[in-house]
């Protein structure tokens, strides 16, 4: 296997001829998982299998758990400046080795190299948001009676723990890391067995930065090790990423044990296409929304609801740009979908969309003739109805489904009845039409953008059955107020001159 990076140092011999077997990384150091399984990591651009990641266990997470536990009080202790530097430090090795994660985010996932720059880059800047926690964790004091102050801290939770997706192995960790860390909690992390190998470096580089041993943890496997860290009894909190229906089953688990739950799910995005949207712009827009990433990704557009039947020539531009994107995995190409299911999943759906009474204008499936790897194109789909399947299911690859309707308040409706809240947009250039997105059952909403994350300091999220736990906002203030818990005291160090009517009050 060519040389990934360090990474690589930390390979184990494969139990049978192929690739080789990652570590965990526990305590400081990797370490052999003790499962007795692997499961194939293979880069999506050829088939090709690059590593196996081990299944791991219960036991693996505990060890985890032990190991997080034992560096909790020191690093509890650890003034937030100090903890700070730690993150400033890594803050420049990701800058410094941008290449190089970049590269592994590629050769793993799929992206092109400037969509897999852009993640890496966006996750540094959460980092650089958790540099300034010192301020963030300031709080408040005030007298609120003669001689009497109230003030508030904020205190880590202590062991928590975090489960990423594969369709960022850079930016959703550190969604959570650096903003978990700094507030002084202990972070395990179990990143997908699709995409281990760039949060593998992470933890490299986060030792090289000068993070103590055991306040970062990771732990491979599958669902597993996702149900024992939902379960472990040590863990006091757990965020999730991913689809609708496991993030319910983690965030159901975590209560049930007393956690703290932020679990991200699915997503159903609907983009409003106004008369007088600019045309030029909003075809470009929907470009990249619905197709970049090759539509892996919660904020991908799926749904495409036209205002004004008969905008043939609308129509048409939009089927000619799409068909006009080139595979690959340079800058301003489609990649790879994940893996062989995404690719009968995608197939699956455009099977079955003409029966429903669907059209297809643009059929992706032509990409997988005589190719490596995992290759779907972009596809449109005319739809008749917003119940067609490929309409309301959250399909999670470069398919964009399109429907012609009459009137604004009709695509709102529709919008609204999708159970789904990540995000939503609106194409015009009305700024009174651009008011209407407050009606959008959304918690991301762009008006001429298709993609509207924002951007530290606000927070990520979305609503409906797009979250479930204990807040909706994963990274900003939001990931600040989940990863800690705010402390109120009440001092008084001599008797007031006069007496106060106030404090002199029963408050129960």
């Amino acid at each position: 296997m060519e040389r990934l990076s360090r990474v690589t140092k930390h390979l184990l011999p494969a139990p049978v001829a192929g690739a080789a077997v990652l570590e965990n990384f526990i305590g400081g150091s990797f370490v052999p998982s003790s499962a007795t399984s692997t499961i194939l990591v293979t880069n999506p651009a050829t088939g090709e299998e690059i590593a196996q990641v081990p299944d791991g266990t219960a036991a693996d997470v505990d060890q985890a758990a032990q190991a997080a536990a034992a560096a909790f009080p020191a690093w509890r202790d650890t003034p937030v400046k100090a903890r700070a530097e730690v993150l400033f430090r890594f803050k420049a090795l990701c800058e410094a080795n941008l290449a190089e994660l970049t590269a592994l985010v590629v050769k793993e996932h799929g992206k092109n190299s400037g969509e897999a720059e852009a993640e890496v880059l966006k996750g540094v800047e959460t980092v650089a948001f958790a540099t300034g926690l010192p301020d963030l964790m300031a709080g408040r004091i005030l007298e609120v009676a003669r001689g009497v102050w109230c003030h508030e801290v904020r205190r880590p939770l202590g062991v928590v723990a975090s489960i990423v997706p594969f369709n960022f192995p850079a930016m959703v960790p550190l969604w959570t890391l650096p903003i978990a860390i700094g507030c002084g909690n202990c972070l395990i992390i179990k990143p997908s067995e699709k995409v281990p190998l760039t949060l593998m470096r992470m933890a490299e580089l986060l030792m090289d930065a000068g993070l103590p041993k055991g306040v970062f943890s990771i732990v491979h496997g599958s669902q597993k090790v996702a149900k024992a860290l939902a379960e472990h009894p040590g863990i006091a909190a757990i965020s999730f990423v991913g689809s609708s229906r496991v993030a319910d089953i983690i965030d159901k688990t975590a209560r049930s044990t007393g956690k703290r739950s932020l679990c991200m799910g699915g997503a159903k995005n609907h983009l409003i296409a106004m008369p007088d949207c600019d045309e030029d712009m909003t075809i470009s827009d929907i470009m990249n929304s619905a197709f970049g990433s090759a539509g892996q990704r919660c904020m991908a557009a799926s749904v495409l609801l036209v205002v004004g039947r008969g905008r043939k020539d609308f129509l048409d531009k939009l089927v000619a740009k799409a068909k006009s994107l080139k595979g690959g995995q340079k800058p301003g190409e489609i990649g790879p979908v994940i893996d062989t299911a995404a690719m009968a999943r995608l197939s699956g759906y455009l099977a079955a969309c003409e029966g429903h009474g669907a059209k297809i204008l643009l059929d992706g499936r032509r990409w997988q003739v005589a190719t490596r790897g995992f290759w779907f194109g972009p596809s449109v789909l005319l739809h008749q109805s917003a119940q067609e399947p490929a309409m309301k299911d959250e399909i999670f690859g470069p398919v964009l489904s399109v429907l012609e309707v009459d009137t604004l308040e009709e695509a709102i409706a529709i919008e609204n009845a999708n159970p789904y809240g990540n995000a939503a947009a609106i194409y015009t250039m009305s700024g009174q039409t651009a008011l209407e997105t407050e009606k959008l059952n959304a918690g991301m909403i762009g008006v001429n953008i298709g993609v509207p994350v924002p951007r530290e300091p606000f927070s990520f999220g979305g609503i409906g059955n797009s979250k479930f736990g204990d807040s909706s906002d994963i990274t900003g203030e939001g990931g600040l107020n989940f990863w800690t818990q705010k402390i109120k005291i009440t001092s008084k160090w001599q008797p007031p001159k006069k007496r106060d009517v106030i404090s002199s009050s029963f408050i129960s």
